[in-house]
């Protein structure tokens, strides 16, 4: 059996990134957590952290903090349904999720607040591209995940939320600057645009779609989906923003697109870790109810 202290330890520390700010979180000693790592490491024959700053879990270690979630999860539901048990214990489950930043900027975000507002947990939310966040789940750091991958990971379903419809758009100024003899290729190597990360392939994506083939574009890196507008409006490079995100900016002129009727709509879907959970299930409700207002039909 595997000791739940030493996985307690051990998810602290991947939470908290090191062994003193885990030690402070479960009021324990920085010694007690290291000898308990030290201990688990021995009973499962490999390394589960790596020591850097901030300290990382091994694969191994991400399926122990996965297992270690889905039994606070459990641990729960027995709460809510034994009084005795809820008397004595008022912890809140961690409900580690991965999702896209657009998705977090526009539908997503009102629909997990109010969720965490009325239950008793705390969601540890990891922001990466839409085309890797199964990855988490995949690898174990996660619970949960918004992707655009449909296929579910191993142990995992997978649902449709719908598609995020987004925009090429950039100022006036910078559409007089770059395009105005039109946009094409040949502009569009020389006009500079906005990705999120370097995993950030919609610009790509698009000019593929419009040109045919692949164009190098210059790029500046923004990982924020606000600062992409900002950016946009200041007229310092064009790129794909989510239509809600722009609307507003779009009727007033402020932005417009680079050529009219050519959005490109990106398919999300839920994946869960197949836990027998009510909170889980819980926020896949608030998330697929708020997918049907905030996104395009599946």
């Amino acid at each position: 059996m595997l000791d739940y202290a030493a996985l307690a330890a051990l998810a602290a520390v991947i939470r908290e990134g090191s062994f003193e700010r885990a030690a402070r979180a479960l009021h324990v000693t920085p010694s007690a957590i290291s000898q308990r790592i030290r201990l688990l490491e021995e009973r499962v024959g490999c390394a589960l952290v790596v020591r850097d700053q901030p300290c990382r879990a091994t694969e191994t270690g991400r399926r122990l903090c996965q297992h270690v979630d889905q039994v606070q999860l459990l641990e729960q539901d027995l709460q809510g349904t034994l009084p005795a048990l809820a008397a004595q214990s008022m912890s809140r489950a961690s409900v580690p999720v991965a999702v896209n930043a657009d998705s977090l900027a526009t539908w997503l975000a009102p629909a997990i607040a109010v969720f965490a507002a009325g239950h008793p947990v705390l969601l540890q939310v990891a922001v990466d591209d839409q085309d890797h966040t199964a990855e988490w789940l995949r690898s174990g750091a996660v619970l949960a995940a918004v992707s655009a991958t449909a296929r579910p990971a191993s142990g995992c379903n997978s649902r449709p939320l719908g598609a995020m419809r987004y925009l090429a758009a950039a100022s006036p100024a910078f559409m007089r600057r770059h395009f105005a003899h039109g946009v094409g290729a040949a502009s569009l190597a020389l006009a500079p645009s906005l990705v999120f990360n370097a995993k950030d392939e919609l610009q790509a994506r698009w000019v593929r779609r419009l040109c045919h083939r692949h164009v190098e574009l210059p790029r500046h890196t923004l990982p924020s989906s606000h600062a992409f507008v900002t950016a946009a409006l200041a007229g310092m490079g064009w790129g794909l923003h989510p239509q809600a995100l722009i609307q507003s900016h779009l009727d007033s002129g402020s932005l417009v697109e680079l050529l009219p009727a050519t959005p490109l709509d990106v398919p999300l879907h839920w994946h869960t870790a197949r836990a027998a959970s009510s909170l889980l299930d819980g926020l896949s409700g608030a998330i697929l109810a708020a997918a049907r207002t905030g996104l395009l039909p599946p």
